[in-house]
């Protein structure tokens, strides 16, 4: 009995340990937390009700990740990312995904591709619904899913950390406004061309997908960037 009592301590630590993460992932999706500030794991636990050791670990996780980066004796900086560090991961994924597609579309059973749809549905009323966490993960899970069919789990693996390392952050106005529907009907689109049979429309309409989102970022950046011009000028009218 006595050596069940460590084990259990440590899945429930892990357990939450892998709740506060996901909540971490939200509130930086959300914006709530804000690239190159640095939070420090008291802070959050007290805001999470949690102890500081779940969440240093959650952050410890998501530095593994790229998202965060440890800032000694202070706590973590959320990554800013730039627009070459997208462009790179965008171009990355191109390199991965659009030959992959094809190559799916040729090999997949039709089966296979009509398994995808519901997820593709998911992503479109999530959009629609201004539901940016939900998007987001049901858009993870169509991508994904849709490359397993290749066969090549390393292929998926890299991919899942390219997505991890370029997540956009900040989107929820975007979401609320309904920017994002456009982007999630073009899943299904893409499962269209992909059970047509044509594999070079696929791989375009999927190099399209990815520019689309590489777009989303941008005018997410500029909006940024026009906040920070109006802080600045009220700051200098004061």
């Amino acid at each position: 009995m006595s050596e069940l009592k460590p084990r259990t301590l440590i899945s429930v630590q892990k357990h939450l340990r892998d709740q506060v993460a996901n909540a971490l992932r939200a509130a930086l999706i959300a914006g709530d937390l804000k690239p190159g500030v640095i939070y420090s794991a008291p802070t959050l636990a007290a805001e999470y009700g949690v102890s500081a050791t779940p969440v240093r670990e959650a952050m410890l996780d998501l530095a593994r990740e790229g998202l965060v980066e440890a800032v000694r004796n202070k706590g973590f900086r959320v990554t800013e990312l730039s627009e070459r560090d997208l462009d790179e991961f965008t171009e990355i994924r191109s390199l991965i995904e659009i030959p992959t597609v094809g190559r799916v579309t040729l090999s997949a059973s039709r089966e296979q591709l009509e398994a995808l749809r519901p997820v593709a549905d998911e992503i479109v009323a999530a959009a629609r619904a201004g539901d940016l966490i939900g998007y987001l993960e049901s858009d993870r899970r169509f991508h994904l899913d849709l490359l397993a069919l290749a066969g090549n789990s390393r292929l998926v693996e890299t991919v899942a950390d390219l997505r991890k390392r370029s997540r956009l952050y900040g989107l929820t106005e975007l979401a609320e406004a309904g920017a994002l529907v456009a982007s999630a009907q073009e899943h299904t689109a893409l499962l269209d061309l992909m059970l047509s049979g044509d594999a070079a429309a696929a791989e375009e309409h999927m190099r399209h997908h990815l520019a689309h989102v590489r777009t989303l970022w941008a005018a997410r950046k500029q909006e940024e960037a026009a906040e920070r011009n109006v802080s600045k000028r009220k700051l200098g009218a004061r």
